[in-house]
């Protein structure tokens, strides 16, 4: 060996004495092994540089997603899909996969798709038009020949043949002159003059309606349209108004609205499974002295004060405020919530009467909830944001995360049946079934396989997530009303989103305020399915007439009592989407069994 690492001997440097030459030996043997752990020490991080190389290719290509991909993280096992080559692997994958995703499924019984859930015969198209909408009948005009045969004289009208065209025109506005008559006794100037009662107006003068009003919040919050895109559509009608004064009608509407809006917060608090989620806003910071001084006694408005006087000083002309989105699962309500950074205080103070369980991100603000609280708010994890984490790793550890994902999909399976359960029944459910595959994927992540995935690897992240909020993860095993992920919350900063892209930012804190509480009402009348103009003018003229019984305003409660106002094809697409979707489900199941056998 000693002759291979170092070449030929050299007869004249091999020392005569035996005492010499067992030196060395030792310096040649040492020598060797000094090269052997450096070999292994290069050969370990060789490993580690193509770890982080894959790591980065897989960054890179999560950026060019993001940027130019789909947004969907369907991840289906199809008995069809080839598998892929892990190589010397490929069997023990295969195998690890089949047994992830068939472990529950062992439970289930043979699964029949519902009537109601097949796929149904596609009906004919109905081309007509709406039978409700008014006609206008006009007869096409008839050319001179047409009407008179050289042969016989004047043709004779036999029928008509009738083609139905929809015609658009465009909103109309008018102008209501109410005259209020005064009345006076003839001569007798002492007893004064009478004249009825005039209502309270939206604003001085009562120079716009209701609807009117109704229209610029639609239109902003629930169409993101901003002020000055609306300045266009109202001139299209013939009137042309400053953004002052739709600012204005905007400021007035939200003074009428606030009580309700109060009252749509306390009616989501008094519910004990909630949702949150929060997204950004840019909140324009006027100079220091300009900053409004807050109201005493009112610790948001005081944080607020002090955080705007702060990027003031710096020099700061705006700052990423928050907007906060609070969903009930027990009464279909949501409520915003506006705070000018994201400290834990916002959702501290909204939730300081709060009772149950919350569920939201891992955001540090949450995670200290139950501690502060002494156990009052129980937090639960959303498990989408757990399945993700390891969706977007998949590529570097595709055996092992191909388990993992085969373990939510089997969780996600369960949820799936059990929609149309009691929240008692599904509760069961999730006992017998789901808790189950937690088990078996924490058995799992405390296997050799899992523990020498890279902690500071994507997948490793993903892992420590799973790790770090393993039991928040699973709260929702404790109670059937509460659901497995954050999802429908998560969908209500698309709102926001929209928004802010349309309107760039909020002036001021109270702009922020009132824009909570006009999202509060469009959201919560979107999720009734409900006509949000009609809904919104209607409370308007209510609450402007005195009305301060606000339980019949709210939305779930005001559909009650107006059927025309609910958009019923609305709940027939989400219903028609969820039979589609629990089809293919119990179709991939079915399928799966078949390729068994």
């Amino acid at each position: 060996m000693l002759a291979c690492m170092t070449g030929p001997p050299n007869t004249k440097t091999i020392p005569n004495d035996l005492a010499t030459c067992q030196t060395l030996i030792k310096e040649q043997a040492y020598l060797v092994e000094s090269q052997t752990h450096t070999i292994g020490d290069l050969h370990g991080q060789i490993k580690t540089l193509k770890q982080q190389q894959e790591e980065f290719k897989l960054q890179i290509k999560l950026l060019i997603e993001r940027a130019f991909g789909r947004r969907s993280e369907r991840y289906l096992s199809d008995p069809n899909q080839l598998l892929i080559d892990f190589g010397d692997d490929a069997a023990d994958a295969a195998d690890g996969l089949a047994e992830a995703i068939d472990e529950a499924d062992l439970k289930e019984q043979e699964t029949v798709i519902p009537a109601h859930v097949r796929r149904k015969k596609k009906k004919r198209r109905d081309e007509g038009l709406p039978k409700h909408l008014p006609r206008h009948e006009v007869e096409a005009p008839v050319a001179d020949e047409q009407k008179h045969c050289p042969e016989h004289g004047e043709r004779k009208v036999i029928g008509y043949d009738e083609v139905e065209t929809l015609q658009f025109e465009r909103p109309k506005l008018w102008v209501q002159v109410t005259k209020y008559p005064k009345y006076a006794c003839e001569n007798q100037p002492q007893c004064g003059v009478a004249s009825p009662e005039r209502p309270t107006g939206l604003v001085e003068g009562d120079r716009y309606d209701a609807s009117v009003a109704a229209e610029i919040i639609t239109n902003k919050y629930g169409y993101h349209l901003p002020v000055y895109r609306q300045q266009d559509q109202f001139a299209g009608s013939g009137w042309t108004p400053s953004r002052s004064t739709l600012l204005n009608i905007l400021k007035a509407s939200a003074f009428v609205l606030r009580p309700l809006c109060e009252h749509i917060k306390q009616a989501v608090l008094a519910t004990d499974i909630l949702g949150t989620d929060d997204t950004s806003v840019t909140l324009l910071i006027p100079k220091a002295k300009n900053i409004p001084q807050p109201t005493p006694g009112d610790l948001k408005s005081q944080w607020a004060y002090e955080k705007m006087c702060e990027a003031a000083k710096q020099g700061k002309l705006s700052v990423k405020a928050k907007m906060w989105a609070y969903r009930s699962v027990i009464v279909p309500l949501t409520f915003f919530d506006f705070t000018v950074s994201r400290q834990r205080t916002g959702p501290d103070l909204v939730l300081e009467n709060f009772h149950g369980k919350l569920m939201a991100d891992c955001y540090a603000g949450y995670q200290g909830l139950e501690l502060r609280t002494d156990g009052r708010i129980l937090r639960g994890a959303c498990v989408a944001h757990a399945r993700r984490k390891v969706y977007e790793a998949r590529e570097v550890y595709p055996k092992e995360s191909s388990i993992v994902l085969a373990k939510f999909q089997q969780l996600y399976d369960i949820e799936d049946r059990g929609k149309s359960l009691s929240s008692d029944e599904r509760l069961a459910l999730r006992q017998d079934e789901a808790k189950a595959v937690w088990h078996a994927l924490g058995q799992w992540l405390d296997s050799s396989a899992a523990k020498d995935i890279l902690p500071k690897s994507r997948f490793g992240q993903a892992l420590g997530y799973l790790r770090n909020q393993w039991n928040a993860l699973q709260l929702y095993l404790t109670d059937g009303r509460m659901p497995i992920d954050n999802n429908d919350v998560e969908q209500l900063m698309k709102q926001v989103a929209l928004g802010r892209k349309n309107w760039l930012f909020i002036g001021s804190l109270a702009a922020g305020d009132r824009a909570a509480d006009f999202m509060t009402l469009v959201a919560s009348a979107v999720r009734n399915d409900l006509d949000v103009w009609a809904y919104l003018k209607d409370v308007l003229d209510r609450l402007l007439a005195g009305e301060t019984n606000y339980e019949p305003l709210r939305c779930d409660k005001w559909r009650q009592s107006h059927p025309e106002s609910i958009r019923q094809y609305r709940a027939d697409e989400r219903r028609d989407q969820a039979d589609r979707k629990q089809a293919r489900r119990a179709s991939r199941r079915q399928a799966r069994r078949n390729s068994e056998v």
